[in-house]
């Protein structure tokens, strides 16, 4: 039998001092930062080898500053706050916490309570279809509460892809998508209980969808020369035992899961650990969060086996939806580094001292993509050793 506790347990890997980190736009680098709408910032400058482990800053600070409505990203901002007023009059804009080409995040106050805004800019079907997902998730939430707190809606408008939420006191568990130090292992254990307690909930069917077609996802990579041949047979050949298990066997059943469960969208409150961003919310094979958690926590080992090990215990058919899912989301975060290293090497980060909570620079993203390929590897490994245990 294959073991599984081996399979995807990375080494410990010897301390090495990071490049300072270099402003840059944040186009740039906008699919290696942190997604989760309460942030600022992506991440604090690393600290010198020796110092001691920088604290994330609170990410529900006072509310404080101004915003800028002139030239044309004021406008913008003018049609995002028509189109909140419109749902929930009484949100009175104070703050733009994150803005990108797609959607900007405000927080302001609704009444007594502190609310956050999320619109859409970008009105192209795929962006568009997204927010609607997360605003249905936000419903069904309003009904069907899952075990693990989420934000708990004010009002939307999925015509006008408008989200408006409460803004939930607390830290965010890690700021960036890969944080370049691991975080506490507080933090990384109170994230995985709470990815635990989501996926053993079964909530209605019919209340959500299945966001990942396998097939298809492992055909696009292939395609794009992300996977082998061989690669991609194995992924065919685990799937398609996982869909004709022994009648007499374990069945394997999907798992709801909240489908980008990096540590960026989780924040870490008085009251618990709370996900935000439910827009890829729904049904997976078992495994898929903490695949993803797996999959950002690089410099973490020891969480990494534990993860590993929680994710293969149920048995084969577990192991084998595990490491499916991790390949493909390995092979996805290797495809976002990729097109961000392509971008920094044709737009450079202008010169100057690191700011807190600038982007991951270019040689950080080199790096990043490095190991990546690494952990890539690894899982081909325990891949095809799956397969040749069937």
């Amino acid at each position: 039998m294959y073991a599984a506790s081996s399979s995807v347990s990375a080494p410990p890997r010897p301390l090495r001092p990071h490049p300072p980190a270099r402003g840059s736009a944040r186009a740039a680098e906008a699919p290696l930062s942190g997604g989760g709408p309460y942030l600022a910032p992506a991440r604090p400058a690393a600290a010198p080898l020796g110092a001691g482990r920088t604290r994330l800053v609170p990410a529900s600070g006072p509310l404080s500053g101004r915003l800028d409505l002139s030239g044309p990203q004021g406008a913008q901002l003018r049609t995002a706050i028509a189109s909140v007023h419109r749902i929930c009059p009484e949100f009175q804009p104070v703050q733009v916490l994150r803005r990108s080409g797609r959607t900007v995040l405000m927080v302001g106050t609704a009444g007594r309570a502190t609310a956050v805004a999320k619109c859409l800019l970008d009105h192209s079907p795929l962006w568009a279809e997204r927010i609607r997902h997360e605003i249905a998730a936000y419903r069904s939430f309003v009904r069907h509460r899952p075990p693990v707190r989420a934000p708990r809606l004010i009002a939307t408008d999925p015509d006008d892809c408008t989200l408006v939420i409460e803004r939930v006191p607390g830290r965010v568990a890690a700021l960036q998508r890969h944080p370049v130090e691991a975080p506490p292992r507080a933090d990384i254990r109170a994230a995985v209980d709470a990815v635990r307690r989501l996926n053993a909930w079964r909530p209605p069917q019919e209340m959500f969808g299945r966001p990942l077609d396998y097939g298809r996802r492992i055909a696009r990579f292939h395609e794009l020369g992300l996977l082998t041949d061989r690669d991609m047979g194995d992924l065919q050949k685990l799937l398609h035992g996982m869909a004709h298990a022994h009648p007499s066997g374990p069945q394997l059943t999907w798992q709801f899961s909240h489908g980008d469960a990096l540590l960026s969208n989780v924040l870490l409150s008085p009251a618990g650990p709370v996900l935000v961003d439910w827009e890829h919310a729904g049904w997976y094979l078992p495994g898929y969060d903490l695949a993803t958690l797996w999959s950002v926590l690089g410099d973490a080992p020891l969480a990494r086996r534990d993860i590993s090990q929680l994710a293969q215990a149920p048995g084969p058919a577990a192991r084998d939806a595990f490491l499916v899912n991790l390949m493909l989301v390995l092979t996805h975060e290797i495809r976002l580094c990729e097109m961000a290293v392509q971008r920094s090497l044709h737009e450079p980060a202008p010169g100057g001292a690191a700011l807190a909570g600038a982007a991951p620079s270019g040689e950080e993203q080199r790096l990043l993509l490095r190991r990546l390929h690494d952990d890539c590897q690894m899982a081909r490994r325990a891949v095809r050793a799956a397969v040749g245990t069937r």
